[in-house]
């Protein structure tokens, strides 16, 4: 299971939470936690040292995070296995109309075959401080709640600062824990060489496309292998031909043999954003405000980008990653506005926030502190709700368009550059601008102005109907009778004239003062120059509602813990978590009972020989061949595909590792079933339930498909 060991300091939150009443149960644990957790009652078998040690090396040694995904090392030589749709943007980065990699797949035969993932960043924790302490040390009693998010932005860079100015080489960030509550600084290796070294076919990779996401039974092969590099002597380094496979700490290893149903399963990850602790009135105004503007504006942008590519594989290939990203959020919120709809989750939030205000009301010390709190939330979300089409438009016009996005980069950038350090926004800080630059050559590469004249035209045209965006100087002479001529007449000259996103211009232009950017007469440019006025003026609002928000939720949050008698988990941040349960089934409805293993018999089933469910004719003789090795399942008697366990999962648990009870990678966390896309708001083993890739299904394809058995004897697996 470990076959490697050295150091791990990790993660100490200051609250606790109860053991598990049974599997699974609902958290994502911070590591301190394990501690008070019985996991080898609910069915772990090794040491649950051997999962988190405080003193030693432990299986979170062998967990990074992969650009906003989880990955675990799997070999000796830096070899890390996470899911096709976090590998996607760099396949088709090295994919073109005559070497389409999406669509034959990638492998690389040697190690200087693997290809460069340009943007990708590997993060490994190294090691934590709770600094809750020093950080809330800046605010004061009756501070203006600006002022007071701002101060803690300020004191959360310094601590960050002088913790990698104290380990070289080293990334710190700090992260908050509970809102407006605690802290925890966080000290990172990064590692910025990453290669790609196989990916599937789409056809597999994403096997039912769109009309499967978020859905079960599924047959998605959603994996890939890429390597982190580090410079000869063993350091961090940029991409090179001279750097060396990075040496984990830590490798996971592969239990080939796979899972079977109500085996224990547990997850490391980095989810992303949770809100299970936040009002019912934030509820009430994300599905009735907020992610119904989100759900027509992606939606308008999928059908559109789709349709004006069609046909053209060179635009198809440069706007694949995008829509992709487009569609799995506009899918994830209508599984999450149907989930709350379904599971009437608002009404049932009510409910508990009237009992908590008896018991703040029955108590005249909890009445005087607390009394207020709940009314306060309800007051702050109606007043987000007036301006939440215009706060959206705003951001959609500033950041939907590449070109668009990277003008914004540029003019602020010359106005953030000339602040201290520590007053910068976190993009324009010196420690973080490679990465800025880099998104910014990225979007160069992939730049389709077809695509950005047709977005900025139907948010132009959507200001129309806004009127916060029509009193604006920089739009208003596009709108009105003549708006829709005057906005084409824009467009056709603007993406005439700019030369903003050719990569050697950006660069430059990185480089330059106000002054120099005024002068350069680019369209974008002055169009953002007008834009940012209001643009910042959101901004420093948003740190002014950050401001008061934080201090009710801390509030809510005290008073809920009294209420309820224990302390609870904090919401996922995107720091290391845990959760377990078991692989299981469900019902989502009355007389269907949903099993929770599918079989490569399911994708013969499921192939029309048309998109989303046409695998490959070779792939599909592999099947009917039957040579299955060692891969397949005893009683199922073909090779598992995907596997639905009880854990409790989110964004940023794509890639995952899911272990077994001896800490083996089983499986591959990549999606969770229709009726959980609700997990981010709350959980239930009931209806809560992820979907990974089956190992056995990973290895059989790597072998026989991709003919990579390198890697199988690389990871030590016997075929």
């Amino acid at each position: 299971m470990l076959r490697r060991v050295n150091v791990l300091l990790l993660l100490i939150i200051p609250v606790i939470c109860i053991a598990p009443k049974a599997l699974g149960d609902e958290g994502m644990y911070p590591m301190s936690e394990l501690d008070k957790l019985d996991l080898k009652a609910v069915g772990l078998e090794i040491d649950p040292s051997l999962i988190y040690n405080p003193d030693g090396l432990s299986l979170v040694d062998g967990i990074c995070k992969i650009g906003g995904c989880t990955g675990s090392f799997v070999s000796d030589e830096g070899l890390m296995l996470t899911n096709h749709h976090c590998a996607f943007r760099a396949i088709r980065d090295v994919s073109s109309p005559e070497h389409d990699f999406l669509t034959e797949g990638f492998s690389a035969i040697t190690r200087g075959d693997e290809a460069p993932a340009v943007g990708y960043t590997v993060r490994i924790t190294d090691s934590y401080r709770d600094v809750s302490a020093e950080v809330l040390a800046v605010v004061s009693a009756g501070m203006d709640p600006e002022k007071r998010t701002k101060a803690i932005e300020k004191k959360m860079k310094e601590l960050s600062l002088a913790e990698e100015e104290a380990h070289p080489g080293k990334r710190a960030e700090v992260s908050e824990m509970f809102l407006g509550k605690t802290y925890v600084l966080f000290l990172y290796t990064y590692l910025k060489d990453v290669r790609l070294v196989y990916s599937p076919p789409l056809a597999i990779g994403n096997f039912g496309g769109e009309e499967d996401n978020w859905m079960w039974p599924r047959h998605s092969g959603d994996f890939s292998f890429m390597r982190a590099y580090v410079g000869p002597d063993g350091e961090p380094a940029d991409y090179s031909e001279d750097n060396v496979p990075y040496e984990p700490k830590v490798v996971l290893e592969v239990g080939s043999e796979g899972v079977q149903e109500g085996d224990f399963v547990f997850i490391f990850g980095y989810p992303g954003t949770t809100y299970r602790h936040r009002s019912a009135a934030f509820l009430r105004y994300l599905s009735e405000q907020y992610m119904p503007v989100v759900v027509d504006w992606y939606g308008w942008q999928i059908e559109n980008l789709v349709a004006s590519a069609q046909g053209d594989r060179g635009r198809e290939l440069a706007l694949a990653a995008r829509v992709k990203g487009l569609q799995n959020t506009y899918k994830n919120f209508r599984g999450k506005l149907q989930g709350i709809d379904r599971l009437d989750l608002l009404a049932s939030r009510d409910r508990q926030e009237q009992h908590l205000q008896l018991f703040i009301d029955s108590d005249t010390q909890r009445r005087d502190n607390y009394g207020q709190v709940l009314s306060r939330l309800d007051d702050y979300y109606t007043r987000r709700a007036e301006t939440t089409v215009f706060d959206l438009w705003l951001r959609y016009m500033l950041r939907s368009s590449e070109t668009m996005s990277a003008a914004l980069t540029v003019w602020e950038n010359s106005i953030e550059k000339n602040k201290p350090e520590t007053e910068r926004e976190w993009a324009y800080m010196a420690r973080n601008l490679d990465q800025t630059i880099n998104s910014l050559v990225i979007k160069a590469d992939t730049y389709d102005p077809q695509a950005d004249a047709l977005i900025m035209g139907e948010l132009l045209r959507r200001a129309e109907s806004i009127s916060q965006a029509k009193q604006l100087p920089a739009v208003a002479d596009m709108t009105g009778s003549e708006g829709q001529k005057k906005v084409r007449k824009f467009l056709d000259g603007a993406f005439e004239k700019s030369l903003l996103m050719d990569s050697d211009t950006l660069l430059k232009a990185m480089e330059m003062d106000t002054d120099e950017l005024e002068e350069m007469n680019d369209p974008f440019l002055q169009l953002v120059a007008g834009l940012y006025p209001p643009f910042l003026e959101l901004r420093e609002e948003n740190k002014r509602r950050k401001g008061e928000l934080d201090q009710l939720q801390a509030s809510l949050q005290e008073i809920k813990r009294q209420f309820q008698g224990q302390d609870f988990v904090p919401d996922a941040n995107g720091t290391l978590r845990l959760t377990f349960g078991r692989v299981e089934g469900y019902s989502p409805r009355d007389g269907v009972r949903l099993t929770p293993l599918t079989t490569l018999e399911g994708i013969l089933e499921k192939d029309t020989g048309m998109e989303p469910f046409a695998v490959p004719e070779r792939f599909k003789d592999l099947i009917v061949a039957g040579d299955f090795g060692p891969f397949a399942h005893p009683e199922l008697g073909a090779v598992p595909v995907n596997i639905l366990y009880s854990t409790d999962t989110t964004g940023g648990n794509s890639g995952s590792p899911v272990l077994n009870a001896r800490g083996q990678v089983v499986g591959l966390n990549f999606d969770r079933a229709w009726e959980a896309t609700i997990n981010d708001f709350a959980w239930d083993h009931s209806y809560s339930r992820s979907i990974g890739v089956d190992i056995r299904y990973v290895l059989w394809v790597t072998w026989k498909f991709g003919g990579a058995e390198r890697l199988l004897r690389e990871m030590r697996v016997d075929f």
